[in-house]
């Protein structure tokens, strides 16, 4: 007698034919992928070529040369070296950078301010609970544009102007043991030198023939090289501490050799660098000297930040909730404090719930910085798809490129965002 079992080997065994690929159910599923597949790129080759087809037809063709012309304009906030006689392509760097600042110090405070509120919003303190729930939904019930152009007001007629920082009457005065100046024309606060910089091919002589110190990226890469070594020795040394762990019983006392780990490379590198701060200081109608944070910065910053702030408010409280409450029952019999209750037990389970949505809304961030045209700040937007765009008519050109970087910085955060959510899910066993 032929067993079932008998049938399936020799069914497996038996020699492929086209027909399986809609009639077995193996094969099936990537049959259609494959049509599909084969369909689209078919659309977007009609769709490309049609585009191409008719740009000759009018005497245009798609050409990114116009980005090695001189730009013509200024920036008024940038990272990188740049003046107007630079290109076109040099300006859009100094504005994608802007954009890229910007969104990674608003997704930060964005963070901040969402899980703070969101704890809290579960308080049993009642003033304390309304009070975050009155913050969560008045920011998020009104436009981000609003709020940038509110905070952008209130910081150029609340803040002095730099003239009242002058003479012996004077209104106002600098913080922080007069190292920084908060004024209506932005904040100026000190900024990194290097005199022993390895940078030497970009500093400047002075009048007198001293060298001036450099700002050279390539100080800046070795600080993060040694961080990044730093970290992965204090990785290393964290392993160790959990496997002797796990074969005495004991966890060995780290603390001392973690800060020696990230202090000691770190305070001996910018030794070597020769480190000094250029702090602020008022000369003629401003200050001059340090690293100037505009207001039209700061205003895009904190309204991002406090925008979204209070949708990953929600996203917390959601995550919270979505923890049993024995949990915290159990805790609290083990004797642990509500603020470790949070931090220890009940937080770390709700990030498997808060960090989904978490990352649309750091998209948000990025996506939403194009607004800062609206206050002057010259992002990749505004240098771009705005001045560039307007000065050399190169329409497709500049939109091609700027949804080529938004897609680049979606699916980047998207990706690590996912790497994080992935580490953070419970394991099967």
């Amino acid at each position: 007698m032929t067993s079932i079992a008998d049938h399936t080997v020799t069914r497996s065994k038996s020699s492929f034919k086209l027909s399986m690929l809609l009639n077995d159910t193996r094969y099936r599923s990537f049959t259609f992928q494959f049509i599909a597949l084969i369909a689209i790129i078919a659309f977007m080759a009609f769709v490309g070529g049609n585009l191409v087809r008719n740009l000759a037809e009018a005497g245009l063709n798609i050409s990114f040369q116009f980005l090695k012309d001189p730009a013509g304009y200024d920036i008024n906030q940038k990272l990188i070296e740049y003046n107007s006689q630079m290109s076109h392509g040099r300006a859009a760097l100094v504005g994608l950078l802007n954009t890229l600042i910007v969104a990674f110090l608003a997704c930060i405070t964005a963070t901040v301010f969402g899980v703070v509120a969101g704890v809290l919003r579960l308080s049993n303190n009642w003033l304390v609970s309304k009070i975050m729930s009155f913050y969560v939904e008045i920011f998020r019930n009104v436009p981000v544009l609003i709020w940038i152009l509110i905070i952008f007001s209130v910081m150029i007629n609340a803040l002095p102007a730099p003239r009242d920082f002058r003479g012996d009457e004077a209104s106002a005065s600098m913080v922080l043991f007069d190292t920084i100046a908060i004024t209506n024309r932005g904040v100026f606060v000190p900024s990194p030198e290097f005199t022993n910089s390895l940078s030497v091919a970009e500093q400047d002589v002075a009048e007198d023939g001293s060298i001036v110190p450099a700002k050279g990226w390539q100080d800046f890469a070795l600080i993060f090289g040694v961080l990044f070594l730093s970290w992965i020795a204090a990785k290393l040394i964290g392993s160790w501490a959990t496997r002797t762990q796990e074969a005495t019983g004991s966890r060995p006392t780290t603390w001392y050799i973690l800060l020696a780990v990230w202090v000691v490379p770190l305070v001996a590198v910018l030794a070597f660098l020769g480190l000094t701060w250029d702090v602020p200081a008022l000369k003629g109608f401003n200050f001059q000297g340090g690293l100037q944070l505009r207001g039209s910065l700061i205003a895009l910053w904190f309204a991002l930040a406090i925008y979204t702030g209070a949708f990953i408010a929600e996203n917390v409280r959601a995550g919270i909730l979505a923890i049993s409450k024995g949990q915290t029952e159990a805790a609290a019999a083990l004797g642990l404090r509500p603020r470790r209750i949070m931090g220890l037990v009940i937080l770390p389970q709700a990030l498997r719930v808060i960090i989904p949505p978490l990352i649309s809304q750091y998209l948000n961030i990025t996506k939403n910085s194009s607004l800062a045209i609206a206050v002057g700040y010259m992002d990749v937007t505004g240098t771009l798809g705005g001045i560039t765009l307007l000065q050399t008519g190169r329409a497709i050109e500049t939109i091609l490129l700027l949804m080529l970087f938004y897609l680049t910085v979606s699916l980047l955060i998207s990706a690590l965002m996912n790497v994080f959510n992935n580490r953070m899910k419970l394991t099967e066993r």
